[in-house]
């Protein structure tokens, strides 16, 4: 993303996780913050989750920052925390103002005042604009997920109860309250060139589902398999989200799971539906990495922060699962992917209406799990191009074979006219023409012809067959079948005298 620049700057003010240990170590703050303005505004917000860079947009220089909520109570302010996002406005230059992304129901977020927490006041941030977007929170979500779970198992469910179940779950309600906050996001860094600060309530769930949507509505890497993986690994397990106990790997409170990246990877599956061709993985790659959340067969996901990866000694003890899905990378491409399509290129500018949502089938349909799997339109194009490919190969094997074939014929074809045009010329009657002196007959006639009763001369011989005595007439008669570049081969007969053999120098 061009970072570090004049702009943006990496403070240690977190190294040994000193300010938040839930964030990483590594942070990205504007250039301007100074470390006092830093650690104030991490003790005004939830859990120490202080405002730092996730996304920096070179052409706009617009920013998306996450954070959690301000404890902000009922009359609550910080000079520092003020100042923080005035430091994230400034950095971009061709803005007088940011947007306040508040991914929670604004009930909600007036509730937590009661509790010394809540959201900014726009009277004391003179410099935002806020936004509620009304994504709801784990516990919802936890229970709408098993009524999704349950509409998949119907056996033979009726269309009346498949659509009842579908509306009652309020699971693509959800799925569309998540993407619609990503929309929001990537308008406003891309279009209105507007920074923007998202936070919900502890700043590790709601927030980076809206900041990672709105990464892939913005950057064509994202939706490329390494870079989908590197938005994981930053956005959600560097930034602190609570795979332990979003997904039960351990025996802890049941009320702590709730499948919020299930709902970030069907927001890029619902993407990958309107735009077939701007993803270069497909929908296979997607539920691996649903599978390996829960699994806990590799280390990418086990824990709740980089601190606790770090102190469990994760990195060393287990196998990164970004590693095995690159190496099985062959079975996870998209067909219909073309790096210089007009989708992949620039921002994606998806339709939220609720009638383009779709159940997504291939996660929840649990009842033909027994039954023989059903081809896919994607492995029916996959296996097409590999097809075509294979054909593609044989044509141009064969294209080779023939080329080599005609250039050796015509080779062949070539040495047979040289040939019969020589002997044309040596044995016709009256015998071989004067030599030039400057062609290939540079020796004297008595060189091609025998002299009386001797051997042949030193030129090329044809044996033609026996004869019983010859005489200069009969050279030329002997001789004559090679005007068809044919020589007569017949068997001699053993018995004579191979000396007695007639010979016509070539």
């Amino acid at each position: 993303m061009g970072v570090p620049n004049n702009l943006w700057v990496s403070t240690p003010a977190n190294s040994e996780y000193r300010v938040c240990d839930t964030y990483p170590s590594e942070l990205f703050v504007p250039k301007s913050a100074t470390p006092p303005v830093i650690v104030g505004s991490s003790k005004f917000r939830s859990r120490g989750r202080l405002p730092v860079l996730t996304y920096f947009h070179q052409d706009t220089l617009a920013a998306i920052c996450r954070c959690s909520q301000p404890l902000s109570g009922f009359s609550a302010r910080s000079q520092e925390d003020e100042q923080m996002l005035e430091a994230i406005m400034k950095s971009n230059p061709s803005s007088d103002y940011i947007y306040v992304v508040d991914t929670r129901p604004k009930l909600n977020a007036m509730a937590n005042r009661a509790a010394g927490k809540g959201y900014e006041n726009e009277d004391h941030y003179t410099n935002i604009k806020l936004q509620f977007i009304g994504i709801e929170n784990i516990h919802v979500m936890r229970n709408s997920q098993q009524k999704i779970i349950d509409v998949g198992e119907l056996k033979t469910p009726s269309m009346g109860d498949f659509l009842l179940g579908l509306e009652s779950s309020g699971w693509l309600k959800h799925i569309k309250a998540v993407l619609d906050a990503g929309v929001f996001i990537a308008k406003a860094v891309a279009e209105e060139g507007i920074s923007v600060v998202v936070h919900c309530s502890d700043g590790w769930d709601r927030t980076a589902q809206a900041c990672s949507v709105a990464s892939v509505l913005l950057e064509p890497y994202y939706r490329t398999m390494k870079g989908l993986m590197l938005l994981i690994e930053r956005d959600w397990v560097s930034f602190g989200h609570k795979f332990s106990h979003r997904y039960n790997h351990l025996e802890g409170d049941s009320k702590e799971v709730s499948p919020v990246i299930d709902q970030f990877l069907e927001c890029v599956w619902q993407l990958s539906e309107q735009f077939p061709c701007a993803f270069e993985f497909n929908e296979r790659f997607l539920v691996q990495l649903h599978r390996h959340v829960y699994s806990c067969q590799y280390g990418n996901f086990l824990g709740n922060s980089q601190k606790e990866r770090r102190d469990m000694g994760l990195r060393e003890r287990t196998h990164s699962l970004w590693h095995q899905l690159w190496k099985d990378r062959a079975q996870y491409a998209n067909p219909l992917y073309r790096a210089d399509h007009t989708q992949t290129q620039g921002m994606l500018r998806p339709n939220t209406t609720p009638y383009c949502f779709k159940m997504w089938k291939g996660m929840y349909n649990r009842v033909e799990k027994s039954a023989p799997p059903r081809q896919t339109p994607t492995d029916l194009l996959t296996a097409v191009r590999e097809e075509t490919q294979q054909l593609e190969e044989e044509l141009t094997n064969h294209q080779e074979r023939i080329a080599a074939l005609t250039k050796g014929d015509q080779t062949k074809g070539n040495a047979d006219q040289k040939t019969n045009k020589v002997c044309e010329e040596e044995c016709r009657p009256g015998g071989l023409a004067p030599p030039t002196g400057d062609g290939p007959f540079t020796s004297p006639p008595q060189d091609y012809f025998p002299s009386q009763g001797g051997p042949p001369g030193p030129a090329m011989t044809l044996l033609l067959g026996p004869s019983k005595g010859p005489g200069p007439d009969d050279l030329s008669s002997a001789c004559s079948d090679m005007e068809s570049g044919v020589a007569d081969l017949s068997s001699p007969d053993d018995s004579k005298d191979p000396d007695e053999a007639v010979y016509c120098t070539a």
